[in-house]
């Protein structure tokens, strides 16, 4: 038997390899110190020089100690080895853009901010009837001014604004009531089915989740994050509309140019901080109310002028 016995063995995913020291010198083996660690041996040496004796077993010389080195297990090789990620894509300046943008909007003095969806419903009102409030008045704020929502929803309150009372009221008054909001005679039709489901399915409540929200009819993404937003208190995503949609394309805050709010929304959820979403929409909405307009955007007084490839674009600093 060989003077070198290796026996490879597994324990808790690692390969543990261990040699015998002899006193004596094998055929081509040169000298090792008292100190010297063995070498590790790989898993095919050791099963090839497991077969070269064949004779019989000679009388062994006494070892010493065992030297213990441990090689690491295929599974444990793809685990820990992994590289720590890269991390994401993210704007150049937006942090500065940003802390601009919350200076010019430290007035709050921009329609969302005394008119948006948080400010149409009647805070004494029970728990339920401010949900339905909320979400009806973003129901209405579809493709109309705050002014005229927020007109809407003061004359559908003086008339009592429940489930049961706008059921209760015919489709002729209730146009009425919400004219002149954009594309009113659909939204009579959506709002009258949505208050017969919520009356059916949910005991006059709203949905809690955004998945059932945009199952109702009238009701879109940016109304549904919202509506968690402000009638549950619960983050769910940025609600984008079209100012959030235009102003975050102008800032360079997509990777690439979007087409739609979704899909700004879902490239803005990609990189920008949870703790930032709820801040968003009202954030930008302002914004794009004041200065950055849909048309002829008023770059020259807008601190981010210098930061912004769309100002940059249309010649500024």
């Amino acid at each position: 038997m060989c003077s070198a016995q290796k026996f490879v063995m597994r324990r808790a995913g690692l390969t543990m390899v261990t040699r015998s020291r002899s006193r004596s010198r094998g055929s081509g083996a040169g000298p090792r110190g008292a100190g010297e660690e063995a070498a590790p041996v790989r898993k095919g040496e050791a099963n090839a020089e497991g077969k070269k004796s064949h004779g019989p077993a000679k009388r062994q010389r006494k070892t010493q100690k065992l030297s213990v080195a441990y090689e690491a297990s295929d599974d444990e090789k793809g685990e820990g080895a992994k590289l720590p990620e890269a991390p994401g894509w993210e704007p150049p300046d937006w942090q500065q853009q940003l802390v601009n943008i919350r200076t010019m909007r430290s007035g709050k003095d921009a329609p969302v901010d005394q008119l948006g969806a948080e400010h149409c419903f009647d805070p004494s009102a029970p728990p339920k009837v401010r949900r339905y409030q909320v979400l009806l008045s973003l129901m209405l704020s579809s493709q109309t001014k705050d002014q005229v929502t927020a007109g809407a929803m003061e004359r559908l309150r003086a008339r009592g604004l429940t489930v049961d009372s706008i059921l209760q009221t015919d489709d002729s008054t209730l146009g009425a009531l919400i004219y002149p909001v954009g594309f009113w005679r659909s939204k009579v039709k959506f709002i009258k089915q949505t208050s017969a489901i919520l009356q059916q399915r949910y005991g006059g409540d709203i949905p809690s989740s955004v998945a059932e929200l945009v199952a109702l009819p009238g009701v879109g993404p940016k109304m549904a994050h919202l509506a968690m937003a402000v009638a549950w208190g619960a983050v769910s995503g940025i609600a984008v509309d079209t100012h959030v949609h235009r102003i975050a394309n102008r800032l360079g805050w997509t990777k690439t140019a979007t087409k739609s709010p979704e899909k700004t929304r879902a490239a803005l959820e990609a990189w920008l901080p949870r703790e930032l979403w709820s801040e968003i929409n009202g954030l930008l909405v302002g914004f794009g109310q004041q200065t950055c307009l849909p048309i002829h955007p008023r770059c020259h007084t807008c601190l981010n002028r210098s930061l912004c490839p769309a100002a940059r674009s249309r010649g500024g600093p």
